[in-house]
């Protein structure tokens, strides 16, 4: 599945919109590579808070897509009608996710047993500098991928 995805064993008979309803925050361990180096799969934990009004450039948010799949992607655009949203890992931007399709967004997450504030200085330095080196990564990316094809044929 494209995307990071949330996971846990307790979600079966639930859906994050009733969590999230209900508690007003969840935390869970993800699924995926779309958002490395900032989140490792199932390593490291993130809390999402339910969400309060419009997101901000480079939040990372829950939405749901149309075809029902939970992503966790940072926010790289914020428009009138929506968000522009990228995967720290990903080379494709998703467009046409609206506040409608905002469940929450990540509020702190958990590595090696030290918990950091998405909000803070460091986490949007990081968000800023990641999302800045966009074109260079995308770049080098689609060049092994190039490299990696032409080495197979």
């Amino acid at each position: 599945m494209d995307g990071m995805v949330a996971q846990e064993k307790d979600m079966e008979k639930s859906t994050f919109e009733q969590e999230l309803e209900r508690k007003g925050n969840i935390t869970y361990t993800c699924r995926g590579i779309s958002m490395l180096p900032l989140l490792r799969q199932k390593r490291d934990l993130f809390t999402i808070t339910k969400k309060q009004g419009r997101c901000r450039k480079y939040d990372v948010a829950l939405y749901k897509r149309a075809d029902g799949a939970y992503v966790l992607h940072r926010i790289v655009k914020v428009l009138p009608d929506g968000y522009v949203f990228l995967g720290d890992n990903c080379l494709n931007k998703e467009y046409g996710i609206t506040d409608q399709d905002i469940l929450g967004v990540m509020t702190s997450f958990v590595r090696d047993g030290k918990e950091h504030a998405a909000d803070a200085g460091g986490c949007r330095l990081y968000a800023k500098l990641w999302y800045m080196l966009y074109p260079v990564r995308s770049l080098w990316k689609r060049l092994k991928m190039r490299i990696r094809n032409i080495i197979h044929k």
